[in-house]
């Protein structure tokens, strides 16, 4: 597989890492895509997930930001099919202007297609698509923006992506709302022995290839306070089981299938612990915690 924010390769296929069919007029060396099936299957947990007690420090920052009676500028990294901005534009007061970011034209079609059309109190949204990856991000790029805002994105970052991502915000003087990093710990109920073994696999498996993984947002948080950047985070768990069978099936798959990639000999213990926790699932007995953290970063000076 292969990042489509970033354009290398991913370690191995995690939850909801597989290609979708390519189209006839792509490029033969264009990456595999992200399924937007399982973008979209994710999409609700995702919003009930997100931390929104962090929206109201980032309304008062937008509200008295220089130039703010032109409107807000929203930058969405790795934007995906565009759920980022189906969650916070109908949040944010004011007219709109969404410029969606990803390496990938098949996703950012979705994006363009499904976005939102108005905000809070009914001011209008209006989007562009930018293709490209987070490697080659600079302030200039973000020029104008008033925002910038990202989703599942820092834990498949490298730290040089990171570096690169803090630095161009800060030099951008805007504001940054990064959520849904993975925090390495998943509680199951009920608990079984092979929980831990596979929660560490998983982990390892997030770190190969250079990329953060559970890392990410403490890095990132010294990422940003390196350039003089205040900020805070929030737990944004998923709360999945039987209210959520496809995603927590899904989920719990990929979970696993990466663990074994990363330790094979857990494979013949593994293969037993997923069907016993997929016959849990349909009985209505498994509960699942998926713990995830967002990331506000606030710069001391706002130019935009």
């Amino acid at each position: 597989m292969t990042d489509t924010t970033t354009g290398r390769p991913l370690p191995g296929a995690g939850p909801g890492e597989r290609a979708t069919v390519r189209l006839r007029d792509t490029d033969p060396d264009d990456p595999p895509r992200y399924a937007p099936e399982w973008l979209e299957l994710r999409e609700p947990a995702d919003a009930a997930a997100r931390a929104a007690d962090l929206l109201d420090p980032l309304r008062v920052r937008l509200a008295n930001r220089p130039g703010r009676g032109t409107g807000t500028v929203i930058h969405d990294l790795g934007c995906g099919t565009g759920s980022m901005a189906r969650w916070l534009a109908p949040r944010l007061d004011g007219p709109q202007h969404w410029v969606l970011h990803d390496r990938d034209p098949y996703l950012l079609h979705f994006a363009a297609a499904g976005a939102p059309r108005s905000a809070a109190d009914s001011s209008r949204v209006t989007v562009e698509t930018r293709r490209g990856d987070i490697s080659r991000l600079t302030p200039d790029a973000l020029s104008g923006a008033s925002l910038v805002t990202a989703s599942a994105l820092l834990d498949v970052l490298t730290a040089d992506d990171l570096d690169t991502l803090a630095a161009a915000c800060a030099g951008a003087g805007c504001p940054a709302l990064l959520t849904l990093s993975v925090a390495g710990s998943v509680d199951l109920t009920p608990s079984h022995p092979l929980d831990h073994d596979l929660t560490a696999a998983f982990n390892a498996h997030q770190r190969r290839a250079g990329l953060l993984g559970p890392d990410a947002i403490a890095q990132a948080a010294a990422a940003f306070a390196e350039r003089g950047v205040t900020v805070h985070t929030r737990p944004s768990p998923w709360h999945l089981g039987p209210s959520h069978p496809d995603l927590t099936a899904q989920w719990l798959q990929g979970w696993v299938a990466a663990a074994i990639d990363q330790h094979p000999p857990l494979k013949p213990q593994a293969t037993t612990y997923l069907e016993t926790r997929l016959t849990q699932l349909t009985t209505s007995t498994l509960k699942a915690t998926i713990h995830h953290t967002d990331l506000l970063a606030f710069p001391r000076d706002i130019t935009s």
